[in-house]
């Protein structure tokens, strides 16, 4: 039973991590055409948009693992079917339940590689790739710290320690300097929001330096002229796709500390929570799917099944995370019911093939 074991095992992995390649190849290059239309603005060059693609396609792959192991599963037990070795192993005495064990077991080591994913690379490259993009384009100097978001805009320093959606910014510190390093305007607002091509600056107090002394002064609201653009500030605002496990943790709690919503948050820390589940529920949908209705198809329609099917998942996730943000539904039931619905589907499947 070892040696069944191994051989399912190198056939399901090796044709899941060459499907994955095939998919992030894919996805490389479409996202690679997005990319070229941002070329040339500042200093964002082609090498650039190179290395942006090459440092997302982690989290690329991690979106699309349940799809690349479903077709890679397919696929490679598939082969299997068509070399009758399955009827070999069946008539051998080996029993249907004995086979998806193996195969859950090839699931086991894929688990392995979507948590490092998931949680170690893909948040570090991510961040990165879109901080390194953003300053570019802009042509000015980031840093975000535990004070707050800092940025370079011309001969003033920027301070901005709350960022809100909707181009919003909360508790903003703006240091103006002469071109001999002289602070000459020190700028406080408690609220700007971006109109047009310009800020809006609300609750001022203004503190201006000058050679007779220092004069200061409160303003209701001001404009503000600025290179900062929201495009820049999204970078900076954190994301769930941006966070591992422990983070979005850590950030939920943060959230409800300060009475703020956290529904997106919950659920992508839930769906990173049930991850390894659905990549061993997708390994096991394969196994009913071979010895089923596509026992006897070509590999053409195995693929074509699997991405209807991996696609259909990905819908289900979206829809059902949509759902619970706007009509309140419990994050965990929401992250946990598309692996459900296709767990029973795939024991029905096997209850029927019996």
């Amino acid at each position: 039973m070892k040696l069944l074991d191994r051989y399912i095992r190198h056939t399901v992995v090796g044709n899941i991590l060459i499907t994955l390649l095939v998919l992030l190849i894919l996805a490389g290059f479409f996202t690679l055409i997005d990319e070229l239309g941002d070329i040339g603005q500042g200093d964002y060059t082609t090498q650039d948009a190179f290395l942006y693609v090459l440092l997302i396609l982690p989290r690329r792959a991690y979106e699309i693992f349940p799809m690349g192991v479903l077709l890679g599963s397919l696929i490679g037990l598939g082969r299997l079917a068509s070399n009758s070795e399955l009827i070999a192993m069946r008539s051998a005495g080996v029993s249907l339940a004995r086979i998806i064990v193996s195969v859950l077991k090839s699931g086991l080591l894929v688990i392995f590689l979507v948590l490092l994913i998931g949680e170690v690379v893909a948040p570090n490259t991510e961040q990165y790739a879109e901080r390194m993009r953003a300053e570019k384009i802009s042509k000015q100097i980031t840093m975000k710290s535990r004070y707050g978001f800092w940025a370079r805009d011309g001969h003033s320093f920027v301070n901005i320690r709350k960022i809100l959606p909707g181009s919003q910014l909360q508790d903003i510190y703006i240091y103006e300097f002469s071109e001999k390093r002289e602070l000459e305007v020190a700028t406080h607002a408690g609220f700007a929001q971006y109109q047009g091509d310009h800020w809006l600056l609300k609750e001022i107090d203004q503190t201006r330096f000058t050679k007779d002394g220092v004069v200061s002064r409160k303003l209701e609201q001001a404009t503000w002229d600025s290179l900062l653009n929201p495009s820049l500030l999204d970078v900076v605002v954190v994301r769930p796709t941006m966070l591992p496990v422990w983070g979005l943790y850590r950030y939920i709690g943060f959230m409800h500390d300060n009475g703020q919503e956290a529904v997106t948050y919950e659920v992508a820390f839930w769906s990173k929570i049930i991850s390894p589940l659905v990549t061993l529920i997708m390994v096991f949908l394969a196994v009913p799917f071979v010895f089923g209705v596509l026992r006897s198809v070509g590999i053409g329609q195995r693929i074509f099944a699997g991405a209807l099917l991996g696609i259909t998942f990905f819908l289900l996730n979206k829809v059902f995370g949509q759902m619970a943000i706007v009509y309140g539904l419990n994050p965990l039931f929401a992250a946990a019911v598309p692996g459900l619905i296709f767990l029973s589907f795939g024991v029905w499947f096997v209850r029927k093939i019996h």
